[in-house]
């Protein structure tokens, strides 16, 4: 996994991930649609994010530089959200290293 898609993780929900995932996104050209899905398996919550640029240019861009695969016509990630035992602490941003 990329480093700049580290710091998507552990976000409290949907709401708070949408506007970084946009921002991060955003710097591969401009975002046409971006579709957040809430999902958990075996106490794990994460989130289904589906999106378009664009271009076909800027999409695969975002693919080979944040390893992001693509589901029919879609973009898709999936982003790991806070659970329960891990929501007392603030979501804090990956440092550059």
């Amino acid at each position: 996994m990329h480093h700049e898609f580290d710091q998507l993780k552990n976000f409290a929900d949907i709401s708070a991930l949408k506007p970084a995932l946009h921002t991060l996104c955003s710097r591969y050209g401009s975002v046409a649609r971006l579709d957040i899905l809430a999902a958990s398996q075996a106490g794990k919550r994460q989130a289904l994010c589906f999106l378009r640029m664009d271009s076909a240019e800027q999409e695969h861009q975002l693919m080979s530089e944040l390893g992001v695969g693509r589901f029919g016509g879609d973009l898709v990630m999936i982003v790991d959200l806070q659970t329960p035992t891990n929501m007392g602490h603030p979501q804090q941003m990956a440092q550059p290293s």
